[in-house]
């Protein structure tokens, strides 16, 4: 998966459609029920989010690589990067997000002693002071985007990161993620992005995160 996450969805991708006429993409399945995030992200967010606005993404980059394959138009193919890269953007953050959440009955909010602790509490001082700034700058987010822990090859570090929109991290490689577009959390915490925030952390996956962490600092 990082190695989706830290690639483009590039032209030469349009060659992924095999002769049946079948796509490279497709939705991914959740790892755990619609319900298994309640009562933190409730079972209606959970089927309209992935069912919904995450095939929409799907369905829109396999368009976009599909008409750009049949193109012969320069003009037309240009045209179609804002697709492949808004479509493409959406597929690689949420096929992120999913698995970077987990049921709070099981792995969900439990961050136990190891590498991804032991980094937190260099980099920011403590768990707590890293939630805290990560919750104030992805609720600064103007409009739609993302707020993300990162890992920077250069200085090894962890640092938090936002991307506006479904621009997929590309500066850092991604331990955790967070979707602060309206659609992940309204109906259930209206406009009040910081209860969401709050709420998230009883189902993050932080068992995937340290994995993430541990590939990404080889």
């Amino acid at each position: 998966m990082l190695s989706l996450a830290r690639s483009s969805f590039r032209p030469s991708l349009s060659r992924a459609f095999v002769a049946s006429g079948a796509s490279l993409h497709t939705l991914p399945p959740l790892p755990y029920a619609y319900n298994a995030l309640e009562p933190y992200i409730s079972e209606e967010i959970m089927k309209l989010h992935h069912q919904k606005h995450h095939q929409t993404y799907v369905n829109g980059l396999n368009a976009a690589e599909e008409t750009y394959a049949k193109s012969d138009s320069t003009k037309e193919k240009i045209a179609l990067q804002s697709a492949l890269k808004f479509n493409g953007g959406g597929h690689i953050n949420h096929s992120l997000f999913w698995k970077n959440l987990a049921p709070a009955n099981t792995d969900g909010g439990k961050l136990a002693d190891g590498p991804l602790k032991t980094a937190i509490e260099g980099d920011f001082g403590s768990v707590e002071d890293f939630k805290k700034k990560f919750n104030a700058t992805t609720a600064a987010i103007q409009g739609s985007g993302w707020g993300w822990l990162g890992y920077n090859e250069s200085s090894k570090k962890l640092e938090i990161v936002t991307t506006a929109n479904q621009d997929p991290l590309i500066s850092h490689t991604p331990i955790l993620g967070v979707d602060i577009w309206e659609h992940a959390f309204y109906l259930q915490y209206k406009n009040v992005k910081p209860d969401y925030l709050n709420a998230i952390w009883n189902v993050i996956n932080f068992k995937e995160a340290e994995s993430r962490l541990l590939e990404a600092s080889k």
